[in-house]
């Protein structure tokens, strides 16, 4: 976490009491006119009349984390989140947000917030956050595309469990994924994907025996 996980903040405040990212565009430099790079950090205007811009840009680069109410029903909701994300966190509550000299506000935001992260990893992230609420998965490549490519941990641990057409002990889940690239990538692998089990889509049925958990997947 903290400013050094994101290279670009491309709606960030001129007066802040702490940096989003390692690069910053604030209103004097009209982020959306200027190039977006790297992972980024967006906590758009909400006024109606703009979001759908900022979150449209957002849909197109496809590689961070969003910060937005969590207005569903919404058509920027159903074009840039629903259709384009690859995971959500529904925060459990609602935020309070900070004036320019840190001070956090007596009332909260007014409306539920939801984290919207857009590609694999930060989908991963996001479920690995910690950050009190319900994570829900979007995008399963594994299921959509066969398989083809390497996905999310969520993808991956589903790709086994559709492989084996049941119930999955988890030293088996070790070793179908070993050599996995993501685990090669991760010397903490294991824990990743025994983190994945118990914040993903899936359910134990005790002894190490793992399955997708019914209704997840809707």
């Amino acid at each position: 976490g903290g400013a050094e996980s994101f290279d670009l903040d491309p709606c960030a405040p001129l007066d802040r009491p702490w940096d989003m990212a390692r690069q910053h565009y604030t209103i004097a430099d009209n982020g959306l006119a200027r190039p977006w790079h790297g992972r980024v950090w967006l906590n758009p205007p909400y006024s109606n009349n703009v979001i759908g811009r900022w979150m449209g840009r957002m849909a197109e680069h496809a590689h961070g984390i969003a910060l937005i109410f969590a207005r569903t029903e919404t058509q920027v909701f159903h074009e840039c989140v629903w259709r384009a994300a690859d995971a959500l966190l529904f925060m459990e509550g609602r935020l309070h947000f900070h004036d320019a000299a840190g001070t956090r506000a007596k009332a909260n935001a007014g409306a539920p917030s939801v984290f919207c992260a857009y590609g694999a990893d930060d989908a991963d992230r996001l479920a690995a956050s910690g950050i009190p609420g319900a994570f829900v998965p979007l995008r399963l490549r594994s299921l959509i595309f066969g398989f083809a490519s390497v996905g999310s941990w969520v993808d991956e641990v589903l790709k086994v469990m559709q492989r084996a057409g049941a119930a999955v002990r988890l030293d088996d889940l070790y070793r179908a994924l070993a050599e996995n690239p993501k685990s090669e990538r991760n010397p903490n692998w294991k824990a990743k994907v025994r983190q994945t089990l118990q914040r993903g889509p899936f359910e134990p049925l005790g002894e190490g025996v793992w399955q997708v958990a019914e209704g997840r997947l809707l």
